[in-house]
């Protein structure tokens, strides 16, 4: 299925329009669930119909349409409505009751007005009509939370009809946690009084420690005696108490943590008072804490796992200095390296909380061992390398550091060796289902094609075939030098 910015730019509409009708949508299930029915967003396409591009159902009743509209044309009973109220900039209810699929609704069509400037309060004609599909079939006495949702919802729809709603101020970000209609509503009058409070918004407060009713009284004293002896408060906080600005933040008093959201209420630009949303998020608060505290632990296990590589490593470099055996010293400063380079990885890390790595960061690192390993084989080497490993999961980083340090290593040992002109370039090269690696060097070349035996060369066969699963291939390069390809396939760790 297309995606709303998809259908709306089908239908020839700016980006600017995408953009309103995306915090509108960010606002859909709370619309849906104050009015108790189902919600349809109409754009006009190039052809003069009208094209729905977002449909809500509410989660406070039952909904009408079992199957979505988005995508597919208005119906023909529903279109002169439609267009009237996108022609005339109001509000447009049916006067009788529309038959669908044999139950009674009743239908309000709703202009979506843009904001083009909060400051000068200018807005554009409308870009879009909101349909509300009210069930009749399930009429009864409505209780007084019912009333009360009904008509914070037609003062949004009012908003809506004038540009006022979304807010422009209203902060974006995460929405974790985030309020809604039947977690708890209270309403407040211009003054901040508590004019409604939902049973569930009632019981939040309760939680904290108010035992009194809310209606009747100041929100904002409340939350001040429940927050009295704290230090630390969110500067945010009266600005949501009193329902003064479209913002959002959490109140804690006794282990209890509650999210409040508060939407201002307009008649005409003036704030005539307000909605404030509240659910209680103690529980999803401390999950959060707790992961927080897992990452932290995990970073801090990284960190020292590589201070521990990196002791390892100057143990075996002391130990190289002190043996007297040529081939023992050349084995120990091997391992030194080779732990050296799982350290590299190990740093990059701790550096972050990410499950994914930016291996170019990690492999400039690696890269510095080169000059170490040629100022011991009395050789000059210049390093380059070209394109790009991207950003590759961390179950990868450590064999094809390892892997690469072998290699590069390998060059400057054997190929390069007492030259004082040597080269050794590395070339990366990926998509979405491959990573292409080539190691080239200007040394001698492999003796009559054929690829060593040592321990190097079988560490990285073991890393690149038997942990990452991909192809190593080595072959001479006309006139000299080698070249080692290795191809790994980027989605075969999912796959295992």
């Amino acid at each position: 299925m297309s995606t709303l910015s998809d259908l709306v730019l089908a239908q020839g509409r700016p980006e600017s329009d995408v953009e309103w009708l995306h915090l509108l949508v960010g606002d859909w299930q709370l619309l849906a669930d104050l009015a108790f029915a189902d919600m349809v967003l109409w754009v006009p396409s190039a052809s003069g119909r009208f094209v729905a591009v977002a449909h809500a159902r509410p989660s406070s009743s039952a909904t009408l349409f079992y199957r979505d509209f988005v995508g597919q044309e208005i119906r023909q009973e529903w279109e002169e409505q439609v267009r009237e109220a996108f022609e005339t900039s109001r509000i447009v209810d049916t006067a009788a009751p529309h038959w669908f699929e044999e139950t009674p609704t009743r239908v309000r069509a709703v202009p979506v007005l843009r904001r083009i400037d909060p400051a000068n309060k200018s807005v554009t004609g409308p870009i879009a009509v909101i349909t509300r599909h009210s069930n009749l079939g399930e009429a009864r006495t409505p209780s007084r939370q019912e009333l009360t949702f009904n008509e914070c919802a037609n003062d949004l729809f009012s908003m809506i009809a004038l540009g006022d709603f979304p807010d422009l101020g209203a902060p974006t970000g995460p929405r974790r946690g985030a309020p809604r209609a039947s977690d708890g509503l209270l309403r407040l009058d211009v003054d901040g009084i508590v004019t409604f409070a939902s049973p569930n918004g009632l019981s939040a407060f309760n939680r904290m420690g108010f035992a009194g009713e809310l209606e009747g009284e100041s929100l904002a004293e409340v939350t001040t005696n429940l927050l009295t002896g704290r230090l630390i408060v969110d500067e945010s906080l009266p600005l949501v108490v009193t329902g003064r600005a479209p913002w959002r933040t959490d109140i804690e008093s006794r282990g209890v943590t509650v999210s409040l959201r508060a939407i201002p209420i307009r008649a005409s630009g003036e704030r005539t008072g307000a909605i404030v949303l509240c659910r209680d998020v103690t529980e999803l608060r401390h999950q959060e804490r707790e992961l927080i505290t897992k990452d932290a632990t995990i970073r801090e296990i990284h960190h020292r796992v590589k201070n521990n590589l990196q002791t390892v490593a100057s143990l075996l470099r002391i130990q190289a200095r002190r043996v007297h055996s040529d081939v023992a010293r050349e084995s120990l400063t091997q391992a030194m390296r080779r732990v050296g380079a799982i350290a590299v990885v190990h740093d990059t890390l701790s550096e972050g909380l990410s499950q994914n790595v930016d291996f170019d960061a990690v492999f400039d690192r690696v890269l510095l061992l080169v000059a170490e390993v040629a100022s011991s084989h009395s050789t000059t080497v210049r390093p380059r390398s070209r394109g790009s490993f991207g950003v590759l999961p961390s179950e990868y980083a450590t064999p094809l550091a390892l892997a690469l340090t072998e290699l590069v290593t390998n060059a400057v040992e054997h190929g390069l060796a007492g030259r004082s002109d040597g080269e050794v370039e590395i070339i990366a090269e990926h998509d979405d289902e491959h990573l292409v690696v080539r190691v080239r060097d200007n040394g001698v070349g492999l003796p009559e094609g054929k690829v060593g035996a040592g321990l190097g060369t079988q560490i990285v066969r073991t890393l690149i075939q038997g942990e990452l699963g991909g192809t190593i291939d080595w072959h001479t390069l006309v006139g000299s030098g080698t070249e080692v390809t290795i191809d790994v396939p980027l989605r075969w760790l999912a796959k295992r």
